[in-house]
């Protein structure tokens, strides 16, 4: 091969590993404006259901989980990523109003760490014996992935009614 045509295809090589470093760059930068679209959707759909119902809920920072606590509990908790937490709970659709999961008399023990975003934020805002209303954004819970054992569809935005019975470290 002359020279010539080593250059010529080394330019080539080299325009396509540009092009294919721009394609993956734009993706990226698609994958984070869906997630900054969606995050407007849930503030929005959470802020009107709010509004709706003259609720008025704490804000957890930028995260977009807001809360309401129906009792702040009786017992002094820390709390750890490593922490177990046994709840009684009862999640809600917030698009349909339907509960998707109820716990009633059973209640489940659960590593803080391990459990959706959402309630590692929430459920420290009360101690053992309180309870708390969570308003959860997808993002926060299970973001856009359906959730066939529930019924839940992508995106779903969430309303959980935690009571937190003990709290181990």
């Amino acid at each position: 091969m002359t020279k010539s045509k080593q250059k010529g295809m080394q330019r080539i090589v080299l325009l396509l590993l540009f092009s294919i470093i721009l394609l993956a760059c734009n993706k990226n930068n698609d994958v984070v404006a869906q997630v900054k679209a969606q995050a407007i959707v849930d503030d929005n759909i959470i802020d009107q259901y709010l509004s709706k119902h003259n609720l008025t809920a704490t804000k957890i920072d930028t995260t977009g989980v807001r809360y309401i606590i129906n009792t702040p509990g009786n017992i002094n908790s820390l709390y750890t990523s490593s922490t177990s937490i046994t709840v009684g709970y009862s999640g809600v659709l917030l698009s349909t109003g339907q509960t998707f999961v109820q716990t009633g008399n059973i209640h489940p023990s659960f590593i803080l760490g391990q459990v959706i975003r959402g309630w590692q934020l929430g459920i420290p805002k009360v101690t053992q014996g309180g309870t708390i209303t969570l308003f959860v954004p997808s993002r926060q819970a299970y973001g856009p992935y359906a959730q066939s054992d529930y019924n839940l569809p992508a995106n779903a935005v969430l309303i959980f009614t935690i009571t937190v019975y003990k709290v181990t470290n």
